[in-house]
């Protein structure tokens, strides 16, 4: 099964957009390689609000947002995971509002750093937030005229949540799920493990509509969700293609995996390989030589 991306979104920056009953989505003006067109934070209810992933700290993106809000309360604020184009907002915006700060937990890697290990991450990560509400898995929120259902997506990072609003079908799929691209797995934030199990369980949803943190919506969340579990299926035989016709390290494979995608793009598209490459070492797949890190050399097992 192919995947196809759909990178037509245009957004109106500024302005709120009507997505589904009772859904507005208003995009940051923070396009980048990494956040295509900007971060979609979405206002959800009629009365009194929830707001999904307020994002960056950018005062004409929170002007825009409490003029959207237009003087009505606002219970809870959810954030999907703690990248800097998604959290840092949170608190102002409760301060603005009094609203809750709900979201699974502070930033966390995926799996502890290996003795002499950097992280490359760390200017994406936002370390300073704290929730005042922390989400279990399969929790369910309830406001006024509106629930949502949290549900536990780790692979992009270990925090990572996507959020159901119940009787809808609908879900809010932050960066686990995007229409534009393939999801940025990198290690030590993410784990490619992790990334494949949470798509099973959004598959699993059998959502009729997702709306992402970049981007347009999903509008067939399960051929969709299946493409993407086929890509990433492609791309670690890919991968097993190149150790096995000779090439030991990542720049080679991400060489020749990558040749014709944006060379500002080649540093994530590493960390990808490595999430890869430590997916199949902890399935027997491959060996490292020595540390298993950007710089280590790889073999067929």
């Amino acid at each position: 099964m192919t995947i196809e991306f759909d990178t037509r979104f245009e957004p109106e920056y500024g302005r709120p957009v009507d997505v589904a009953p009772g859904v507005q989505r208003l995009t940051a003006r923070n396009p980048s390689p990494f956040t295509f067109r900007g971060t979609n934070s979405y206002i959800v209810g009629n009365e009194t609000l929830a707001v999904i992933d307020p994002g960056p700290q950018d005062e004409a993106h929170l002007r825009a947002l409490l003029a959207a809000i237009g003087g009505r309360p606002v219970s809870h604020i959810f954030v999907s995971h703690t990248h800097r184009d998604h959290s840092p907002l949170a608190r102002r915006l409760a301060e603005a509002t009094g609203a809750l700060v709900a979201a699974e937990g502070p930033h966390r890697p995926a799996r502890p750093l290996r003795v002499g290990e950097t992280n490359p991450l760390d200017a994406s990560a936002d370390t300073d937030f704290s929730p005042d509400i922390q989400l279990p898995d399969n929790a369910l929120v309830e406001g006024e005229g509106w629930a949502i259902r949290v549900v536990h997506t780790p692979g992009h990072t270990a925090n990572h949540c996507a959020f159901g609003l119940e009787g809808t079908g609908i879900a809010f799929s932050a960066d686990h799920v995007m229409a534009w691209s393939t999801t940025i797995v990198a290690p030590p934030d993410g784990a490619m493990a992790d990334f494949m199990a949470s798509l099973d369980r959004l598959i699993a949803r059998d959502d009729r509509f997702l709306l992402p943190g970049h981007g347009g919506p999903v509008a067939r969340p399960q051929q969709f969700l299946r493409g993407l579990k086929t890509h990433r299926k492609m791309r670690e035989r890919a991968i097993l293609k190149r150790l096995f016709s000779g090439d030991r390290t990542i720049p080679e494979i991400v060489g020749a995996i990558y040749r014709d995608t944006d060379p500002r793009l080649h540093g994530a598209a590493a960390l990808s390989v490595l999430a890869h490459l430590e997916d199949l070492v902890a399935r027997g797949q491959v060996q490292a030589e020595g540390m298993l890190s950007l710089d280590a050399a790889f073999r067929p097992a």
